[in-house]
């Protein structure tokens, strides 16, 4: 069973990053944040997890995309603003040549699912660190 309320909880983590990336992070150095995010989130699945760690870090990542991918959308002109690096990364033309807004809204998945895997991959070393620790207890 999943514990959908730690994955909500842990989510928050999400949320402010999406707050502070609207103005004040720069892409650039954003996985310094997200690093320890993860870390500290992998521990705490790991003690407070029914098992199963792997899903709780990809829960947990799909929610910081509804929340990343909200809050980039909902304050599109100061995140560009702040963000030339991402508005330039939009194609001119061919195939992909959408608004800004739809390209977030259709990357933003692949972002959540991508680092999903890597929290839950966190999770799951976590678990197992925790588990030996115990055993040995």
């Amino acid at each position: 069973m999943i514990n959908l309320r730690l994955c909500f909880l842990l989510s928050l983590f999400g949320l402010a990053m999406a707050l502070a990336t609207i103005s004040f992070i720069p892409t650039q150095t954003e996985w310094m944040f997200w690093l320890p995010i993860f870390l500290v989130c992998a521990i705490i699945i790991a003690r407070r997890a029914p098992g199963k760690y792997f899903w709780h870090g990809m829960i947990t990542c799909l929610l910081n995309c509804v929340w990343i991918t909200g809050l980039h959308l909902s304050f599109f002109d100061t995140y560009t603003a702040h963000h030339p690096d991402m508005a330039a990364m939009q194609p001119k033309s061919g195939y992909f040549a959408v608004h800004p807004r739809q390209m977030m809204l259709m990357v933003g998945p692949f972002v959540g699912i991508a680092s999903g895997i890597i929290l839950g991959l966190f999770s799951v070393i976590a678990g197992a660190i925790f588990k030996s620790k115990k055993a040995a207890a």
